[in-house]
């Protein structure tokens, strides 16, 4: 066993670690980020690399309408008023400051979108590998220290339960490692793991397995045996649209905030589709093979943005993942639905887009409240078969608006953070495009501020 110190002790490389990290380290501290696995970026790699802020100089220059109280409101209402109202509100605060501070470290937000739990466009695209392995470049250049293939075992604690480091395995053996002043568990969730998902969330294990293949609860097991308290554990819910056969790159497909619908395998509507992508992410899983299949015309076809996550029809299809035939009978025979029910759901469905007659599930806009539905009558007519993936688990340890992770008790846990997905209470019952990374940037950065703030009154 050998021992090191350091200032902070980051514990995984996505990005609310590696903000954390390379903030930290050009604040001037004495920084080690550990990361379990081989590779860098965690589940963000993986991700659409979609950020939520609002007020920002890519909304300005195309004239969209939002703010700082829409935006809070709109995190609020998707999470069934379940958010820790602290949280929330600290993200607001803050989301201007981690906004600037990721261009300055050279992203650039190329697209902007309304997607799940919005009401204005308000996810900002960014090329996310690129954006990692810049930040994670910046991190060493400002002296930081990288330990990659070290999994953090066990959070190190003095006699009076403040915690002083971390015990990391690696391929040459065991590392303690003593962080003068933080361990921050920046882990991930738990979607790649079938035992914290068996205990939490057991229906979620019908979900395609996604995300980091390091994301097994390794942060969250930590902090539970020092007693943390948690938060939204009974929300974690896959997301609705890939594909039965996705692999490790990102495919999801949101064609039902562009104008599609959703059935079953009976031709069948199940679900309002303009609601958050988690909430359907847990109605598909009640249905015949857990499968929904979006079904389009090629009106909304032509809305695919090649290159863009979520909208990229022109990639799935190249993937032979989307189907498309002359007439919609033809089109449910290609992919297994009845042909009699389909052509009636989706007759049903152009009375309402056009005559404004009732929805027989609910559905008034294309996404939460904005968007008029439009008809499915110009051919040819597509079909996307998609299950609920398991991106993320949006769950976990109760924090302060400071980070600080508390126990059971609501006491501070002297010396432990917890950023990203790891932290329970921000997202409640649902999740909002883009606030996954964006509230990794925004309470990384924050972690970084106030460690060497207290580092250097500490001096």
């Amino acid at each position: 066993m050998t021992t090191r110190e350091t200032d902070l002790l980051v514990l995984g490389s996505g990005i609310a670690g590696q903000t954390a990290a390379t903030a930290a380290a050009e604040a001037g501290l004495d920084v080690i980020l550990a990361e379990k696995t081989a590779t860098l970026g965690g589940s963000t790699v993986m991700s659409g690399g979609w950020f939520a802020f609002s007020g920002t100089d890519e909304q300005a220059a195309q004239g969209e309408q939002d703010s700082a109280e829409d935006f809070r409101r709109d995190l609020w209402e998707v999470g069934s008023h379940r958010s820790d109202p602290a949280l929330l509100d600290a993200y607001i605060e803050h989301q201007d400051e981690a906004y600037r501070w990721l261009k300055d470290h050279g992203v650039q937000f190329r697209e902007i979108e309304i997607s799940s739990g919005q009401s204005a466009k308000r996810s900002h695209n960014s090329a996310i590998i690129d954006v990692m392995a810049e930040l994670h470049r910046q991190f060493e250049a400002a002296g930081g220290t990288t330990l990659r293939e070290h999994r953090a075992v066990k959070l190190l604690t003095d006699a009076d339960g403040a915690v002083t480091g971390a015990r990391l395995q690696s391929p040459d053996g065991e590392v303690d490692v003593i962080a003068r002043h933080g361990v921050v568990l920046a882990t991930g969730g738990f979607s790649r793991g079938t035992e914290l998902l068996g205990i939490f969330a057991p229906e979620q294990l019908a979900a395609i397995p996604f995300g980091g293949r390091g994301n097994t609860g390794d942060g969250l097991r930590m902090a539970w045996r020092l007693g943390a308290d948690m938060a939204d554990m009974s929300a974690v819910s896959g997301t609705y649209g890939s594909h039965p056969d996705t692999g490790d790159v990102h495919e999801l497909l949101t064609a039902y905030y562009m104008g599609a619908i959703v059935v079953n395998r009976a031709g069948k509507r199940f679900m309002d589709e303009s609601q958050d992508y988690k909430t359907l992410g847990r109605a598909v899983l009640d249905e015949q093979d857990g499968l929904g299949v979006q079904i389009f015309d090629a009106t909304v076809r032509a809305k695919s943005h090649p290159g863009i996550p979520l909208k990229d029809m022109d990639m799935i299809e190249g993937l032979g993942h989307i189907h498309h035939a002359d007439t919609l009978a033809e089109l449910a025979e290609l992919v297994g639905v009845d042909a009699d029910a389909l052509v009636a759901t989706v007759e049903r469905y152009n009375r309402v887009a056009t005559d404004g007659v009732a929805d027989e599930v609910g559905r008034e806009s294309l996404c939460n409240g904005v968007g008029e539905l439009t008809p499915i009558v110009q051919a040819p007519f597509y079909a996307y078969p998609a299950k609920s993936l398991m991106t993320t688990t949006y769950a976990g340890v109760k924090t302060t608006p400071e980070a600080q992770v508390v126990n059971v008790d609501g006491e501070v846990i002297d010396g432990l953070y917890a950023i990203g997905e790891v932290v329970g209470g921000f997202h409640g019952a649902a999740y909002m495009t883009g606030s996954s990374l964006g509230k990794g940037a925004v309470f990384g950065l924050q972690v970084a501020r106030n460690t060497a703030g207290r580092a250097k009154a500490s001096a």
